[in-house]
């Protein structure tokens, strides 16, 4: 007991004696901005006075606190930094008590404003030579989701769950990176993304010959970047009350150091969506029309979809970087219940009979991309970036179809059943290389390659319903086996002089495809070379007018599930299959524009389009058929010109304005008759951000986009009014904030589709569940100063594995 006593005692002497000899104290203050208000996480190191290493350092709080503990009595500079702000060095003294700093405030750095986090931003439009910019960061949208975002981007529209620029498919990139889903998918992920990371949307009609010459029109996503510190993260939840209410929440981390960045997100979403049609049917004979087909279709689909995106990134040294990423897509339920009742009258309008169907469909798939890059930096300016991806593809569906006959008194007849299940598996590996090497200060050169190779294996099984029992039906099954191999690489040069500015590319891409149908034993196969040029040039006429011209030649390949040759039965009458036989599009995109005063911009535009693809829906007047099918036009021709407008009406309102006036003219030949059909088209878009209260923690963002009577293919589409509303307010020290958004304020968005050609004669009216409200919360902790590595990164042969789903 004495030793332990005694060991107390000497332990607490040597404690009493350190601390005396050490004398060691502590360094506080806080840090606030011109406004008073106070400023967190930003860095506060101690430096040496001898040789201005780092001895100690912290992070302010979010009151703008920071305290340093444990500092020996010396001479120091505290330096003090945060992104966007000038940096302060205050040179101190410690002797013999703590060092308490006074007030300081940091003033906003010029020349770091564009990576600062501000509130109450409106947002911008930008025209560039190629490109057209709307910058949205800290606006009303950038509270919502992706898919938000994208339905307020000017030439953006988003129709029947279908991305569209000026009548064509964009591809979508995130950061420079492909998004590759279907058309379903991809809308899955951008609504279940929170956009508060969102820089800017770049609206690219003539891509540079880096991009694949598949790409089109591509729709480039910037995230938001800095080089500050630490740990950001984001949680958030949605509720929508449309027909149905649905709802989705998730929450994003983001680490970074010196040495890694780390990102990972993951985010779930409940949907029940109603959509409701009117479809007309009259098959004709040489006489006129002898049957008509009246339908009321009621579709209900219920899915639940989980995505996971993750990013890490490795700096090796100042020069080599390796990067890491996966992008996470499953959903265990997709299911699809479509009931209808079908009238069939004769010519004269008389019954002669109707049926009720019910088809029931249950999905499930999963969608999982990986990526592994390597960045090189060279000492003389120039990089190498190396990257291979791969991505695995599964679905499954079970479907059963029945449909119940009644005789022209409304008797029961007879009934019909047959069920089927399909599975489509896909992998695609894909390797690239890109080079770019500054010549000067004023030019730059930039070459690469890129393979990739695609194989997927889909089959479908039906059985009819006989008796009591299910019998496999060997006339609509199959199997159906797919591959392909793109082989491509790129050149191109950039040259900038005083008042001009040329960019020029060119792209060769060699595809191999051959697809087999197993049970028939029939192979089709495609071997074909291109070349896709690619050039801009601008020219600084004065100050405030600038005029420039481009060209570029693209690729569309049929996605995978066009060419697949299974008949799916929406009804005992209604077909949606493919075509093994679809040829690639082959476009050449012609522009010629002028800005003034970076706020007013006219431009000119002429597309030709060989063999375009779109999906008909062909009447099969033999059989009282009604067949949806991806067909090749013999040409698309389209022209135009746009005007957009970007201007304040006070300090708190801005307005930009677009209008497109385009003609599009199809050609095909139809049961051996040629067929030719043209019309013209307006796309008129007006935004408004508003910002209010005296602190800007209130904006709106208020559109109206107005859609005249277009064609595609030989479809009408009739004319739409979009109108959105979205309100935003920040909370909690601007770490929270609520949004409510209101769509289609005047329900004005559903719309007809008709056919009416030679011997075609349909329509369907569409009601698509766009009219509801919805509100959300975020709340973002930790160094809320932090943009994340966010990116998706796919290759552009994901977004082909099932399009038109």
């Amino acid at each position: 007991m004495k030793t332990k006593s005694l060991l107390v005692f000497i332990f607490f002497s040597l404690f009493v004696s350190l601390s005396v000899f050490s004398q060691n104290f502590s360094v506080s203050g806080k840090l606030v901005d011109l406004e008073n208000q106070p400023i967190s996480f930003a860095n506060i190191l101690l430096l040496s006075s001898q040789d201005s290493t780092a001895v100690k350092g912290t992070t302010s709080l979010d009151d703008g606190s920071f305290n340093i503990e444990n500092v020996s009595a010396e001479n120091y500079t505290l330096k003090i930094s945060f992104v966007g702000f000038k940096d302060v060095l205050i040179p101190i003294e410690i002797t013999d008590s703590d060092f308490v700093v006074a007030d300081v405030t940091l003033e906003e750095s010029a020349e770091s404003l564009n990576e600062v986090s501000i509130i109450a931003n409106k947002p911008t439009l930008k025209k560039e030579v190629d490109r057209l910019v709307f910058s949205v960061a800290n606006t009303a949208l950038s509270d919502g989701n992706m898919k938000e975002v994208l339905k307020n981007t000017p030439s953006v529209l988003i129709l029947d769950n279908s991305l569209m620029v000026r009548n064509t498919t964009p591809t979508v990139y995130i950061n420079d990176r492909k998004v590759h889903l279907s058309d379903a998918e991809l809308l899955q992920l951008l609504e279940g993304t929170p956009a508060n990371s969102i820089k800017s949307i770049e609206v690219i009609t003539n891509p540079p010959a880096k991009y694949d010459a598949e790409s089109g029109v591509v729709l480039n996503i910037i995230m938001t970047r800095n080089l500050a510190t630490g740990y950001r993260g984001t949680a958030f939840a949605n509720f929508t009350q449309g027909t149905y209410s649905r709802y989705n929440a998730g929450i994003s981390n983001f680490y970074k150091t010196d040495k890694i960045n780390v990102f990972a997100s993951y985010s779930y979403t409940d949907d029940k969506i109603a959509r409701v049609s009117d479809e007309r049917v009259n098959y004709r004979d040489n006489t006129g029309v002898y049957e008509r087909w009246y339908s009321d279709i009621d579709r209900t689909t219920w899915s639940q979809t989980h995505t996971l995106n993750t990013n890490f990134d490795y700096f090796i040294n100042d020069k080599n970087t390796i990067s890491f990423s996966a992008n996470l897509l499953y959903l265990p339920e997709f299911e699809y219940i479509t009931k209808g009742h079908t009238d069939v009258l004769d010519s004269g309008f008389n019954q002669l009979y109707n049926f009720n169907n019910e088809n029931n469909s249950n999905d499930d798939k999963y969608n999982f991309g990986f990526d592994l890059d390597y960045d090189l930096k060279f000492d003389n300016g120039s990089s190498l970036s190396l990257n291979t991806h791969f991505t695995t593809y599964d679905y499954h569906r079970d479907q059963q179809v029945q449909s119940v006959y009644n005789d022209v008194n409304n008797n029961f007849d007879f009934r019909n059943l047959f069920s089927t299940t399909s599975d489509q598996n896909t992998l695609i590996n894909t390797v690239q290389a890109d080079y770019s090497l500054p010549i000067n200060d004023t030019s730059s050169f930039a070459v690469g390659t890129k393979a990739s190779f695609v194989n997927t294996d889909s089959q479908l099984n039906q059985y009819n319903l006989q008796g009591s029992s299910f019998v496999s039906d060997v006339t609509n099954s199959n199997a159906f086996d797919y591959s392909e191999s793109v082989l491509a690489a790129y050149a191109s040069f950039d040259k900038n002089w005083e008042k001009w500015s040329l960019s020029l590319g060119l792209r060769v891409e060699q595809t191999d495809t051959e697809g087999k149908s197993v049970v028939t034993n029939n192979t089709i196969s495609q071997d074909y070379f291109n070349w896709f040029p690619t050039a801009n040039i601008s020219y600084q006429a004065s100050e405030k007018i600038s005029v420039y011209s481009n060209y570029n030649r693209s690729i569309g390949r049929p996605d995978f599930q066009s060419l697949n040759p299974f008949k799916f039965f929406l009804n005992d009458n209604t077909i949606v299959t493919g075509n093994p036989n679809l040829q690639p599009t082959v476009t050449d995109h012609f522009v010629i524009g002028a800005s003034l005063n970076s706020s007013f911009f006219v431009e000119a535009y002429y597309k030709n389009m060989d063999a375009n693809a779109m999906e008909l829906p062909l009447q099969d007047n033999v059989n009282n058929l009604l067949i949806y099918t991806p067909t090749n036009l013999t040409k698309t021709t389209e022209f135009g010109f746009d005007l957009v407008g970007v201007f304040d009406i006070t300090d708190r309102w801005n307005v930009y304005a677009v209008t497109s006036f385009y003609n599009t003219e199809d050609e095909i030949t139809l049961n051996n008759e040629l067929l030719k059909m043209d019309t013209w088209s307006n796309y008129s878009m007006m935004s408004n951000s508003l910002t209010f209260l005296k602190d800007n923690s209130l904006t709106a963002n208020f559109s109206l986009i107005y859609v005249s009577k277009y064609q595609q293919g030989f479809q009408t589409i009739d004319s739409r009014l979009i109108s959105d509303l979205s309100i935003k307010k920040s909370i909690l020290n601007n770490r929270g904030s609520v949004t409510l958004t209101f769509a289609d304020l005047f329900n004005t968005q559903n719309y007809t589709v008709t056919s009416r050609y030679l011997n075609q004669d349909n329509s369907r009216f569409l009601n698509q569940d766009n009219r509801y409200i919805k509100l959300g919360f975020s709340y973002k902790f930790g160094n809320t100063g932090l943009s994340t590595n966010q990116r998706t990164k796919e290759l552009q042969e994901r977004d082909r594995l099932e399009k038109g789903e």
